[in-house]
């Protein structure tokens, strides 16, 4: 298996092709921007999606915390699409929930769009937590925050090849912070060239696009 390693504040991460980020000497993985049930949010208004986003995420999670075993999860924020989708979530797909948090620390970090998670979530809730030089929280600052994992602006870039160009999710990083993709199966994204994602990095910083089995550094 392809890893593709980054230092941010002095700590070791990896980042994983699915989208999630691995602390390994932390056992903790991260995920950002689920959005679970927006397929169900859209169809409310007449724009009608496959409904199975929230299962199709929840596989991809069950995945990789059946391979990576980890003693704890971060879950970045915008979990829940709006803040009634927590119980548009079926019988199902809460025991499934139920079952990937048994024996693990769970950390629900608040968002714009779940600022209040539901009452029936099991884990720990909190706007933003520090642990070893990291500091993990939904929206990205606008100062020069050493250490931080953020998510909310689900960063995007195009890179162009032979005449074909090819959009990706992508992590971001100048090796201060870490800006990462959204996860979530119908999360859309923004541009890396926006200024919203490009003017929280002062200096250099590289895009690193999600592909099929592993992640592609590209200049920023």
């Amino acid at each position: 298996m392809h890893e593709t390693r980054v230092e941010v504040n002095g700590e070791e991460l990896l980042l994983e092709a699915a989208g999630a980020l691995w602390w390994p000497g932390e056992a903790t993985l991260v995920f950002a921007d689920l959005h679970f049930e927006k397929g169900s949010f859209y169809a409310r208004s007449g724009q009608m999606l496959p409904p199975y986003d929230t299962r199709a995420t929840i596989a991809r999670i069950e995945t990789l915390v059946a391979r990576r075993k980890p003693s704890r999860v971060i879950a970045l924020g915008d979990s829940f699409h709006d803040p009634y989708a927590a119980e548009r979530l079926d019988e199902e797909e809460r025991a499934r929930l139920a079952k990937l948090r048994e024996g693990l620390e769970w950390i629900w970090i608040a968002g714009n769009h779940d600022p209040v998670p539901p009452h029936w979530l099991e884990g720990r809730v909190a706007d933003e937590i520090a642990i070893g030089g990291l500091l993990f929280r939904h929206e990205p600052s606008d100062m020069n925050a050493r250490g931080e994992i953020a998510g909310h602006l689900h960063p995007c870039a195009t890179v162009t090849r032979r005449g074909r160009s090819l959009r990706r999710r992508c992590f971001v990083s100048d090796g201060k912070r870490l800006l990462m993709p959204a996860f979530g199966a119908y999360a859309g994204g923004l541009d890396v060239r926006d200024r919203a994602v490009s003017g929280l990095f002062k200096d250099k910083f590289l895009t690193y696009l999600l592909g099929a089995a592993r992640v592609y550094a590209v200049a920023g």
